[in-house]
Formats: structure tokens, C-alpha cells, sequence
């Protein structure tokens, strides 16, 4: 579905995306907020409602790619939004792109985005920006209509403010989108990293030399798998009395990659260290990460890696998975093309990008 809402024919204009999330959801009594039901409005009514506050000259036209819950994104709509997206960014009419998304699993699209669009998006000059809300559509004090403001705005903020990528805003500040988390089940500014720019225009000077960095260090994007294409990847989470079977159920199944999120640096328990060497002689990509949320994983600390392990860096373990699922995904392209080239090699130029804050 589309609409032209605010689009003089043939005009430039900002493209809105709908995905859903709680910025779509309809709360079932307005005393009961976080009783609701997500992605019940539509992405056209959700760009009504900042019609009057909109810029002067700034258009906009919105499309529904989908209105779900995003805890239930699924892998081929995330390769239905990159597809779009990369797509609509060479669309010369399109200045840039805003996706309303459910906070849920928004760390997840947030990496996608700037693993598989990032470097197209910096290249032509766009911003893609991802945002949603904490609190449903038709509840007291509903954030969905001010963050999409704010996206919009940031969408059509001239680029010597800053440069073109993948951006997100929420609560009245922007970062990038794969600094993108929800750490709070809550709190309005539950997705934010602790020290973003103000989506007002207001650019933190050492934000921006980080934003910079992490755009000059990612130099080529990775493919988007076909819908239905992507590896089987799994997390698992280390914890006290973890048993190996934890992992040995795995061992005979389709699954590609195992991401393991380990305790403190990204230690596992000494009782997964036989099947874990048994998946890699099967072939498993692992790579570990920490469950504290926060925080580099180092290769070889706590101790040294195992041959066929990868450490993630500063990459949570959601996004941990979606980066091993396109390395995974770009090995089997290279290979189709007679290059040499592995998943390790293409999950280290993630696991490597500069850390903002």
C-alpha cells in the first residue's frame, strides 16, 4: 500500500516504510498502556498525524512492507526491507528513508541494515533511519508521533550536518542503527546506547569522528540472502549447571552457525568445550560473544581460541547472529564466483568496526 501523502507529483521526497512495532499498536484501554496489541495502524495514518508539524518542503510518501509484532520478524522480511531499501536509495526522487519498526527486535534490522545497505546508503549521500515507539499509538503520552517526527527531520537534515548511513531515533536522539538496542523492557528511551547525538541537529563532535570511523572501515556491503536462503543460526547462552548436551543436540541437525553467549569476557562452561569441537569438525561456525550486554569479546581471552572460533567483538548476541548469517551467506556467494574467501573472513570486517562512546 502507498500513499502520496504530501507529495507534489514528481517532487523529492522522504519514503516511510512501515513495519509495524508498539508505534503502531493500540492500546486496549488507555489506563492499561502496556496492555496493547502491536502493529494495528497503519504507516499512512501514523505520517497523518505529523502532517501539520512536517518541515516546509519536505515530502513524504509511505508504504506498508508489513505490520507485525517484531517479535516476530522473520528472516525473509528482513530481506523483503533491505531489498526495498537498497533499492529506494537509488531512487534519484528519494532524498531518504525512514522505517517505523518495533523496538523488539530493532538491534537486529539495525545491524542488517548497515551490513547490507550501510556503505550504498554513505555513498549516495541518504540517510535511511530506523525508529518506533516505547508506548502504544492511542495511549497518554505516546512517543511514536515525535520519534517519527524526529526521524523525518533527521532524514532531511542537509549532509553537512552528517553524512549519509544508516541511522536510528528514539526519545529525541539519534545514533546509529547498529548501536541500536533495547536495554530496558520500559523506559521511553529503552533502545538508545548511552551517549547518542540529539536528532535536533545538535552533533556531538566526537559522536560524529566515531560515525566517520565505523563508515570509513565498512568499504563494501554484504549480499542479502534470498528469503528463503538464509544459514540456520542458533544462540546459545551459557549459564551455571550448563549441561553439553545443550550443544550436542545440535550437532546432527541443518544448523550452520552457533553463537554462543557466554558469561563475563565470553567464557563457556568447560562442560560444552567436547561438542563444540565436535560441530567444528562437522562444519558449525562459532562464534562467541558475552550475555552481559555490553562490552568487547577479545579473541583468545579468557582463553585461546579454539581453531574454527570467532570472537565477536563489541556485537551483542542478536546481532552477533545476524552478522554470522550474512558471512555465512556471503561465503556461499564467493564460492559461486570462484573466490577463496570464508565466512571468518567476511565476519571479521564486522567483528572489527570501530566502537562509538
Amino acid at each position: 500500500m502507498s500513499s502520496n501523502l504530501m507529495h507534489p507529483e514528481k517532487s523529492p521526497y522522504i519514503l516511510v516504510l512501515g513495519m509495524g512495532g508498539t508505534i503502531a499498536g493500540l492500546a486496549s484501554a488507555a489506563e492499561r498502556p502496556l496492555e496493547y496489541a502491536a502493529g494495528q495502524v497503519g504507516v499512512e495514518s501514523l505520517v497523518s498525524h505529523i502532517k501539520s508539524a512536517i518541515p516546509k518542503g519536505v515530502n513524504l510518501i509511505s508504504q506498508q512492507l508489513a505490520n507485525i509484532n517484531s517479535r516476530n520478524l522473520s528472516e525473509p522480511l528482513l530481506s523483503s526491507l533491505g531489498e526495498r531499501v537498497y533499492a529506494s536509495l537509488e531512487d534519484p526522487a528519494i532524498l531518504g528513508i525512514v522505517v517505523t519498526h518495533g523496538t523488539d527486535t530493532i538491534e537486529e534490522t539495525g545491524i542488517f541494515l548497515q551490513l547490507t545497505c550501510g556503505r550504498h546508503a554513505n555513498r549516495l549521500g541518504k540517510r535511511v533511519i530506523l525508529t518506533g515507539a516505547m508506548i502504544p499509538s492511542n495511549a497518554p503520552g505516546a512517543d511514536g508521533p515525535s520519534n517519527l517526527l524526529d526521524a523525518v527531520k533527521w532524514a532531511a537534515t542537509p549532509l553537512d550536518n552528517c553524512p549519509g548511513g544508516i541511522y536510528a531515533v528514539m526519545d529525541g536522539r539519534a545514533c546509529l542503527a547498529m548501536d541500536l538496542a533495547k536495554r530496558h523492557t520500559t523506559a521511553l528511551n529503552a533502545p538508545l546506547q548511552a551517549s547518542p547525538s540529539s536528532s535536533a541537529g545538535l552533533i556531538n563532535p566526537s559522536w560524529l569522528s566515531g560515525v566517520k570511523a565505523v563508515q570509513a572501515a565498512w568499504t563494501e556491503d554484504l549480499p542479502i540472502p534470498e528469503g528463503g536462503e538464509w544459514p540456520w543460526v542458533e544462540i546459545l547462552t551459557s549459564h551455571a549447571g550448563a549441561r553439553p548436551e545443550t550443544v550436542s543436540l545440535w550437532l546432527d541437525s541443518e544448523v550452520k552457525g552457533l553463537v554462543l553467549a557466554g558469561s563475563g569476557m565470553g567464557g563457556f562452561h568447560d562442560a560444552w568445550q567436547a561438542p563444540l569441537t565436535l560441530g567444528v569438525s562437522k562444519g558449525i561456525a562459532l562464534v562467541r560473544t558475552t550475555r552481559t550486554g555490553a562490552g568487547i569479546t577479545y579473541s583468545d581471552i579468557p582463553e585461546k581460541d579454539p581453531i574454527g572460533y570467532l570472537a565477536a567483538g563489541s556485537l551483542t548476541a542478536p546481532r552477533a547472529r545476524i552478522a554470522l548469517q550474512l558471512a555465512l551467506n556471503a561465503e556461499k556467494q564467493a564460492k559461486m564466483m570462484g573466490k577463496p574467501l570464508t565466512w571468518q573472513d567476511f565476519f571479521a570486517r564486522i567483528a572489527v568496526l570501530p566502537v562509538i562512546g
